[in-house]
């Protein structure tokens, strides 16, 4: 069993931002990271509460089925409610009643991505935003004081996020921005309870994804990791560069991809070192009906579960497959019951998170490549 994360005990044993590895089969490892508000056990999926909230789910619930840190989103909370409202209200944790450790991103996908006009200087990037077209501003500095403001525990460097494709010479200058703005990011941050991870980027590019660690972790900070992925890009080219890029990432120090992915992609970067990963793909699908069982991907609103009694996954403990048939989850959901989105959710995080948990198990055990060969044949057309 993992221990209890957020207990006055293991805040108390290691210093913050001490990793320490437990076991290691192949390049695929467990171990355990601490922060302000408590220990993450790796590897670790991280449910993404965008705007203070992970959709659907309160923190209790969240933490009854394993979820050990959670996300929130620099840009959005910036917009709406406001950093400086948060940080008034007791900051991030206290507003979202959430005990355990948050990591916010910086806002710079969310830039990059939503905003359809954005300026990009040296400085930073001018944006409008998505929700009123109003100008607002987001550089190194910047973020880091939301960041700050917002008391989160694990905090990331502002970054260049560019689309997939981009030109190689788009990819270098942006490259070296981003190294710039990492050095920023550094001398802006002065709250030493927030461990920064810089990012690196480089797009398909191996050189140049070689090139980025290089510049990145030349930066001695607490933790590392891989931006520029999920964008667009043929899952496989992901897949390919990880497994090259992951195990020369620093070895002492937490490996974080961010936005991936489904649990093919889980699998196979835990199986390449990497220690995090975020995503809302099983939040995001779940409320559209598709589902991650130990079977493989299941469409509730197939007309085949009309009248199927059987749970969702007869191998999953969540409250959802403990409960309720699929002929009950199809009806809730061509009925657009609220009650659906949340069911889906419940099982679909859990899920996730025991996946993680299994996989810990597996390495900690040393049937990590028998674990991971099994999981494969589940989940390689899923």
């Amino acid at each position: 069993m993992d221990q209890i994360t957020n207990s006055k005990a293991n805040k108390a044993a290691s210093p913050i931002g001490d990793f320490k590895i437990f076991a290691t089969e192949g390049q695929a490892r467990t171990g355990r990271l601490q922060t302000a508000h408590g220990a993450v056990e790796t590897p670790i999926f991280m449910p993404v509460g965008t705007k203070a909230t992970v959709k659907g789910m309160t923190p209790e619930e969240l933490t009854g089925m394993g979820a050990q840190i959670i996300l929130g989103n620099t840009y959005h909370l910036h917009l709406r409610p406001g950093e400086d409202v948060i940080a008034e209200l007791g900051g991030l944790h206290k507003f979202m009643n959430w005990h355990g450790p948050i990591l916010t991103d910086s806002g710079g996908f969310q830039v990059f991505s939503l905003s359809d006009l954005n300026k990009v200087t040296e400085e930073g990037v001018e944006f409008r935003s998505h929700i009123d077209g109003s100008k607002s501003f987001l550089s190194p500095e910047k973020s880091m004081q939301i960041q700050t403001a917002l008391g989160a525990d694990i905090v990331m460097a502002f970054d260049e996020c560019l689309p997939h494709p981009s030109t190689r010479e788009k990819i270098i200058e942006s490259m070296a921005m981003t190294k710039r703005w990492l050095v920023r990011s550094r001398q802006a941050l002065t709250r030493k309870e927030s461990l920064l991870f810089g990012i690196v980027q480089g797009g398909l590019d191996l050189e140049l994804r070689m090139k980025s660690l290089e510049d990145v972790t030349g930066v001695d900070l607490p933790g590392y990791a891989l931006g520029g992925f999920s964008v667009g890009e043929p899952i496989h080219l992901m897949h390919e560069l990880v497994k090259v890029v992951g195990p020369q990432m620093p070895k002492e120090k937490p490996r974080y991809l961010m936005g991936v992915g489904t649990p093919l992609d889980l699998i196979l970067c835990v199986d390449a070192g990497i220690d995090m990963f975020d995503c809302v793909m099983p939040t995001r699908v779940a409320r559209n009906g598709n589902l991650y069982t130990w079977q493989g991907r299941v469409s509730i609103k197939r007309t085949e579960y009309r009248t199927d009694p059987s749970p969702l996954d007869p191998e999953c403990e969540c409250y959802t497959c403990k409960n309720y048939s699929k002929a009950y989850l199809r009806h809730l959901f061509l009925s657009a019951e609220i009650l659906s989105a949340r069911l889906n959710t419940i099982h679909n995080l859990h899920f996730y998170l025991d996946l993680m948990a299994k996989a810990r198990a597996a390495i900690r055990e040393g049937r990590w490549a028998k674990f991971r060969d099994f999981c494969l044949t589940r989940f390689i057309k899923t």
